[in-house]
């Protein structure tokens, strides 16, 4: 969700800090040894389509929960996030406050349902979901390609993330850093599909929280206190501790409006319900979930504040680039087996973002543009781990490409995620009134408007007015697209609403 849209940030820097010191080398070759390891036990338990698309729909919720937030949080927390802080200040916490609201949405009005809809009906995928709602392979179809799109732009994003930090560790290069963190995702992946994804992710999550916790404390030992922090800025900056930061109010309400709605639509996310052994538990899924990002999201406030704390004290130099804060303040203020820890957990979180595109895209390839065009595949889990291969490359040699495209890649994928998959499954599994011709209009229309606005602003055509994104403007516009063709078709809404969904819906 986040890491690709705003660690676009770090992709076009020119590179990290160089990290080649002994203690950092020899955390990160134990961290790829482990991440093998798990790869290794997912393998011999992945025997079924259902294991390697949806981990054979046995998963505990507290795995889930930690699962989805390493997914949901990539490298931003620890590269992107602290840089955006240091840069516009408070105004920066938008983009996680509608953390709690998102995820109660999340459990209240899509798992219950989607996991729900897994047990009346055959489902893999999301876009399963929304050919049952709307009884239309069309949907389902236009819903895969959507995805497809804008998965390809988030491994690329990723994959270019995961070089970066790799050269930044190894001194290999960039493009080979690129090739050798792809490689090593996708022999795990390929071999034991979400499952291996799924406990690299309670690996990794675990990794991030524990790391965040010990920056934070040294983040405030360094800045000498919360209260010293503060002082401190408003003395300098006072803006950076202002309700907004640096930002306008219609930017920082925009950033709440974008991610508290947009990340109803992240698949990698959705995907994972899924899995879910008891539905029962989704109660305490918003609790756990939101507890899981505020210990991992310490270090994104905490590094953030502190570093420019201590730069206008004259404590530490003014930082080149605002991405640099946390490699700065981790090598010039934390023991290095703690620099070594956070460098692993950004390895760590891009690698367990890319595993979860990775199984969304063959999903499309194998399951539902097949299904989309009535040739169902005859061996699901074959093609799945082919897909899975050709894919994977394909993204990597994107990366190989600068930054700036990469990061545009990663900004559409967001916003098309979003534009496409909120009305049509968000709002219809919990709408009897939306119709079939509504889904196809908005996920039309949000495919459309985002391609357009991200290539006209990228190729500097078009300028967004302060505070306005394309990802805002095309979620807007799929949205009333979804409302108004659903009532001017309102009377075929019953002849798209199968019996068993609409018992789904009503629970």
């Amino acid at each position: 969700m986040i890491g690709p849209l705003l660690l676009s940030l770090l992709l076009q820097s020119a590179a990290l800090p160089v990290l080649r010191q002994p203690v950092i080398v020899g955390v990160a070759l134990a961290y790829f040894a482990v991440v093998a390891a798990i790869g290794v036990f997912a393998s011999r338990r992945t025997r079924t389509v259902d294991d390697f698309f949806v981990a054979g729909r046995g998963l505990g919720l507290f795995t889930l929960a930690i699962a989805a937030m390493a997914s949901t949080l990539s490298g931003f927390a620890f590269i992107g996030g602290p840089g955006l802080v240091y840069s516009i200040g408070l105004g920066a916490v938008f983009i996680v406050l509608p953390a709690a609201l998102t995820n109660s949405m999340g459990a209240w009005v899509m798992a219950k349902r989607l996991r729900l809809l897994a047990e009346v009906r055959e489902m893999l995928t999301v876009p399963d979901a929304l050919a049952a709602r709307y009884d239309s392979r069309l949907v389902q179809g236009l819903a895969a390609v959507a995805m497809l799109v804008a998965v390809v732009g988030y491994m690329a994003t990723n994959f270019l993330a995961l070089g970066l930090v790799i050269d930044a560790i190894f001194g290999t290069g960039r493009a080979p850093a690129i090739w050798i963190g792809t490689a090593i995702v996708l022999a795990y992946s390929v071999s034991g599909g979400i499952l291996a994804g799924i406990w690299n992710d309670v690996f990794q999550g675990a990794l991030m929280a524990v790391a965040s916790v010990l920056v934070f404390w040294f983040a405030l030992e360094a800045g000498g206190g919360m209260a010293e922090i503060s002082r401190t800025l408003l003395a300098s900056e006072p803006e950076v501790l202002g309700p907004w930061g640096r930002l306008s109010p219609l930017a920082a309400l925009s950033f709440f409006f974008v991610f508290g709605m947009g990340a109803l639509g992240q698949p990698h996310v959705l995907h994972k319900f899924f899995m879910l052994r008891d539905p029962r538990q989704l109660k305490w899924y918003p609790l756990l979930m939101t507890a899981a990002l505020f210990v991992t999201l310490l270090l994104f406030v905490g590094v953030g504040v502190a570093m420019r704390a201590l730069v206008a004290s004259g404590a530490t130099p003014a930082l080149v680039s605002p991405d640099d804060a946390t490699p700065a303040f981790l090598l010039q203020f934390t023991p290095a087996p703690l620099a070594a820890l956070v460098f692993a957990s950004v390895a760590a979180a891009i690698m367990s973002t890319v595993n979860s595109f990775m199984s969304i895209g063959a999903a499309a390839c194998t399951h539902d543009l097949p299904v989309a065009f009535g040739r169902r595949l005859a061996n699901e889990l074959r093609w799945g781990r082919a897909w899975t291969v050709v894919l994977t490359v394909v993204a990597a040699a994107v990366a190989q490409a600068s930054g700036t495209l990469v990061a545009f890649l990663g900004i559409f994928g967001w916003g098309l995620f979003a534009s496409t998959l909120v009305p049509a499954l968000a709002i219809g599994l919990n709408w009897t009134g939306a119709t079939r011709a509504g889904a196809v209009a908005s996920i039309g229309t949000g495919l459309l408007t985002t391609l357009s606005l991200e290539t006209l602003a990228y190729v500097k055509l078009f300028t967004f007015p302060a505070g306005v994104t394309a990802s805002a403007i095309a979620l807007v516009a799929s949205l009333l697209v979804f409302f108004i063709v659903s009532w001017l078709t309102r009377a075929t809404a019953c002849t798209t609403l199968a019996p068993d969904v609409r018992a789904v819906m009503e629970v």
